[in-house]
């Protein structure tokens, strides 16, 4: 094993970039090549099956089945032209991943030969077996049937040969199975519920879209260490492994040059994905060695959701091709930064306004002001559900560890924005207020320009941070998927709005005027919503004590954050809106105790093994040197001066001696703790036992052998160290 160590390490110091040949045309004219876009379907489509496409994308009308016909008929010839052979429905089941079931479009053409063919009927619909899905209970693991049904609003695009087709999942009896339908629907509210109160400020305004920006942050690791490494193989995450004498703390990777290597992965990954139509902008080395950073241009909230789907499982293709595999588990190393995903989130309207963003008269900043109250009210009431959207087994490693937020819900909206909140709810009923954008600030250095300075600094420990236009839901974790945490957020600012609505229309039909019965209700929602604003330290114990107080949702436990989706606020609000059914909520509970419970329970079976397999057979092979080496002394010198010559040797013999018994104890305690929780029938119970008494026990174990690896000899330890996976260049 040692030798096998030292020949990936060797192996992978050795590797160079791959030449990587950019197109010959420049990004915007590649952007989109494999997409089935506007431009797409003007040239393929009838001019009036175009416009009705159009009319459905934009405006939400209902599409039918002769139109289907037509665009199908268009997509296969552009895919054909592009050497399509295949298609698939592509889905976002409850795994956290997606699917797709290939199908070609070989079809018997009557006479003993076959054509192509691809219908209406196929592009609209597909029956994937929904028996092995994630379906919490829904149904019956006999009762096999489910629908996919196409998302004509995501366009289709091409992976190799195969064209595939962006869908939601839902089961026979009609439950959404996956995070798009409840996605869909909770976009549908919060445009109903915003365009309804645009219309106080401007009656003109149609609809109001829902925007998210993604910020991806992933870890890259040599393959061959990777391979070596069966904890990261099997789990994602090093279950062992002592900290690098230097890994982050001189903040010399953060922003710092790119290494050749990881820049021709990048280059091949934006291609790629503006190929498909991803709007990749920004890439950078982030504050852990080996982790970096790409984020694209904002889109509307549904395509962003699958452009970051479509986005994670090309990185890990790509990846490969280059001699990497990407991580995307959101703590693959302990004791330096985890990765995050996040969201930046905000609203606008058709006619180009950002709800979020200050305007330049008082009725705009009313507006502006509004909508940021109206989300502080939806955070606020709902700040467990919308932890609970963004908690996993996985993101529970990185919350709170002084380098993402806490697993506590706040908001920073920064010193102007909360002055002028204050001034609001103080000041006299007919004060005008305006808020400032961004204000020149002038550096006492003739060759820099003045710079443009925001309304609102930032704060990295809030969770849910006002950026200037929008705000960032800093705590999404880097695997999962973005829906999970836009399907609470905009629920919960949808049903604000419309309780908003509802109690200033009751003081309009009273008499009042309709701007001071806005200001009337936005000063009660001020006072509500105050406990959730908070521009401190979230990393301070005093915090935790603050929110507490406050009433805010402070639990630590996975398997008990996700009981705030059963909450009665919680059902109410996502049946009144129509997003999800009780039941569909207790399924997906369900999935997420079950997932929970796996994911532990798989880690602990993978500890224990290499714990047996790999790291007591070493530390005794190494011990047993040690201890033939004292036995050697003292048959050459006399017992007294033999036994002080080698009390160092005898020190770590007792040493090991005392941690492997510790780890072997604690494995078999592991094993015992595991065959009593999984008698649990309740998936609910199962996962709090899986926390309480079984993660605590693999912490003890990794303890003792992270401190085994410091002290047995380097070229006996079978695992690729720290130092080895984190500076491989």
């Amino acid at each position: 094993m040692a030798n096998l160590r030292f020949q990936v390490v060797e192996e992978a110091f050795q590797k160079k970039p791959l030449d990587v040949k950019a197109p010959s045309e420049r990004p915007y004219e590649y952007f989109g090549k494999k997409v089935f876009n506007r431009e797409k379907m003007y040239k393929y489509l009838p001019k009036d099956v175009y416009e009705k496409m159009i009319d459905v994308i934009d405006n939400g009308a209902r599409l039918d089945r002769k139109v289907a016909d037509a665009v199908a008929a268009g997509m296969i010839q552009w895919a054909k032209e592009n050497g399509v052979t295949h298609y698939t429905h592509w889905f976002q089941p409850l795994t956290e991943g997606t699917a797709e079931k290939h199908d070609s479009f070989i079809e018997h053409d009557g006479k003993g030969g076959m054509v192509e063919e691809f219908s209406g009927k196929l592009l609209v619909q597909q029956e994937p077996d929904a028996s092995s899905f994630p379906s919490g209970g829904i149904r019956a693991t006999f009762e096999a049937r489910g629908y996919s049904a196409w998302d004509p609003t995501s366009p289709v695009f091409i992976i190799d040969d195969t064209l595939c087709i962006p869908t939601i999942f839902i089961s026979y009896t009609g439950e959404a199975l996956d995070y798009k339908a409840p996605l869909l629907r909770a976009l549908h509210a919060v445009n109903v519920a915003a365009t309804d109160v645009c219309h106080y400020f401007d009656p003109t305004v149609k609809k109001v879209t829902s925007n998210l920006g993604w910020e991806q942050e992933y870890f890259l690791v040599d393959e061959g260490l990777y391979s070596a490494r069966p904890d990261l193989l099997l789990t994602g995450r090093t279950l062992m492994g002592h900290d690098s004498a230097k890994n982050q703390q001189m903040d010399d990777h953060y922003f710092g040059s790119i290494p050749e290597r990881v820049a021709a992965f990048m280059r091949d990954l934006e291609m790629q994905a503006l190929e498909l139509g991803i709007p990749c902008k920004t890439r950078h080395n982030e504050v852990a060695p080996n982790q970096f950073e790409v984020a694209p241009i904002f889109e509307e909230t549904n395509l962003a959701v699958d452009h970051n789907m479509l986005l994670m499982s090309l990185m890990k293709r790509v990846a490969r091709k280059h001699g990497f595999r990407a991580l995307l588990h959101e703590k693959p190393f302990d004791g330096i930064n985890g990765s995050g995903k996040h969201n930046n989130w905000s609203l606008s309207t058709d006619n180009g306004v950002l709800l979020h963003a200050p305007g330049k008269t008082p009725e705009a900043n009313l507006r502006f002001v509004t909508f940021i109250v109206e989300t502080l009210m939806g955070v606020y009431k709902h700040n467990g559900l919308l932890k609970a959207s963004i908690m996993s087994a996985t993101n529970a490693h990185r919350l709170g560890a002084n380098e993402a937020p806490p697993a506590i819900i706040s908001s920073f909206l920064g010193k102007q924005l909360t002055e002028l909140l204050d001034h609001i709810e103080l000041a006299d009923k007919d004060d005008l207020f305006t808020m400032a954008g961004k204000q020149g600030m002038k550096l006492d250095i003739p060759e820099i320009p003045e710079l443009l300075i925001d309304n609102t600094d930032r704060n990295r420990t809030s969770p849910f941070a006002f950026t200037g236009n929008r705000f960032e839901f800093r705590a999404v974790g880097s695997e999962a998927n973005c829906a999970s945490a836009m399907i609470a957020l905009n629920a919960a600012v949808a049903e604000a709005l419309v309780n908003f609505k509802k109690r200033v229309d009751a003081l309009i039909e009273k008499g009042e005027d309709k701007t001071s019965a806005i200001v009337e209700v936005l000063r009660e929602d001020i006072k509500t919503c105050k406990p959730i604003r908070f521009d401190g330290n979230g990393y301070s114990d005093e915090w935790i004590e603050e929110a507490t107080k406050r009433g805010l949702d402070v639990e630590k436990s996975c398997p008990k954050i996700f009981e705030r989706y059963l909450d009665k606020a919680s059902i109410e609000m996502f049946e009144k809106l129509g997003v999800m059914s009780k039941k569909e909520l207790e399924a997906r509970n369900e999935v997420k105790w079950e997932t929970y419970t796996k994911k532990i329970q798989i880690e602990a079976r993978v500890l224990g093994d290499l714990s047996m397999n790999h790291i007591i057979p070493v530390a005794t092979q190494y011990q047993s040197k040690l201890l033939d080496n004292v036995q050697n002394m003292r048959a050459i010198f006399p017992v007294d001066k033999a036994d002080k010559l080698s009390a160092r040797n005898i020190k770590i013999i007792e040493e090991i001696a005392e941690r492997t018994s510790t780890i072997e104890k604690g494995v078999e305690e592991l094993v015992n703790a595991r065959k009593v929780a999984n008698k649990i029938a309740d998936e609910h119970e199962k996962a709090i036992a899986y926390h309480d008494t079984i993660e605590p026990k693999m912490d003890t174990i990794r303890y003792q052998i992270d401190k085994l690896e410091l002290i047995v000899d380097d070229t006996c330890w079978p695992l690729p160290k720290y130092r080895e996976l984190l500076f491989i260049r």
